[in-house]
């Protein structure tokens, strides 16, 4: 904040707050909010980060930066959404970040929601949070966390860092062992070293893109210990798609993807591993 000039305004309660939750987790879960604000705020703008404390605990991180148009308040929580060109253009690190504070959340029995006035309005990020004395509650996981049959190694490659790093950290709270790689030719090497079950890949690679390390697995590793190799992609028309096919990949994920839908595919994999 100090780097963008940006001004940040914390308001707590007077009292303490106590909550059953992993601080590890809601540290998350204020650093990606926070972290959000500071990359769409420009510099000279403001952020506020308030809590309040009643029925639930509520955490607020309002700014005045981009907004976020109507029609995207809801998709914002998706998996590698991409709310805007322009948003894009700014950072690369939208598109999981939002989908983790999700997440996390909702494992500890609570909530997330988003309000903008528009465009250049500025935004706010509201997370809801039971009180110490609903641990019941907030010791609950959704369905869609508990969806694997059992924990998968997992290659994670894409070149946008905090896209890697957000999407490993919520795989691994699903209790999936991780690796990332940024790159085409170290995802190629890992695959040797690391022997991932699968591996989710990005196509549009720096040096090696995704077709490329596609073949070249796929030529280094048959057999039905082979990873099973996931292009997530933006680009989803049929050639795309037959492409992929070709370069060796088993699924084309067009983005964004929900992590329900994550889950179930990782959950497929697991049984058929399972069963191999």
């Amino acid at each position: 904040f100090e780097r963008r000039e940006q001004a940040l305004v914390v308001h707590l309660p007077a009292e303490p707050v106590f909550l059953s939750v992993d601080p590890v987790r809601l540290a998350q879960i204020v650093g990606n909010l926070l972290n959000n604000a500071n990359k769409f705020t420009a510099p000279g703008g403001q952020v506020w980060l308030t809590v309040e404390s009643g029925p639930q605990a509520v955490i607020r991180v309002r700014d005045t930066g981009v907004g976020i148009a109507a029609e995207h308040l809801t998709s914002v929580f998706d998996m590698f959404t991409q709310v805007d060109t322009t948003l894009e253009r700014a950072s690369s690190g939208l598109g999981i970040g939002l989908t983790l504070v999700k997440t996390l959340a909702e494992m500890h029995g609570g909530s997330v929601s988003a309000t903008s006035g528009g465009l250049g309005q500025g935004s706010e990020f509201v997370v809801c949070l039971p009180m110490d004395d609903a641990r019941e509650a907030s010791a609950v996981a959704p369905p869609a966390l508990a969806a694997a049959v059992r924990p998968l190694r997992i290659l994670v490659v894409d070149d946008n860092h905090d896209a890697a790093d957000s999407l490993a950290m919520l795989l691994t709270i699903n209790g999936h062992e991780m690796h990332i790689e940024y790159d085409g030719a170290a995802a190629v090497a890992a695959v040797v070293t690391f022997h991932p079950d699968v591996v989710l890949m990005d196509i549009g690679l720096p040096g090696l893109n995704g077709y490329e390390a596609a073949r070249q697995i796929r030529a280094q590793h048959t057999g039905p210990s082979r990873p099973v190799l996931v292009a997530v992609t933006g680009w989803g028309q049929s050639e795309d798609r037959q492409r992929s096919k070709e370069a060796g990949f088993d699924v084309h994920v067009v983005k964004p993807m929900d992590e329900v839908t994550l889950s179930g595919m990782l959950a497929e994999y697991g049984r058929g591993r399972n069963t191999a």
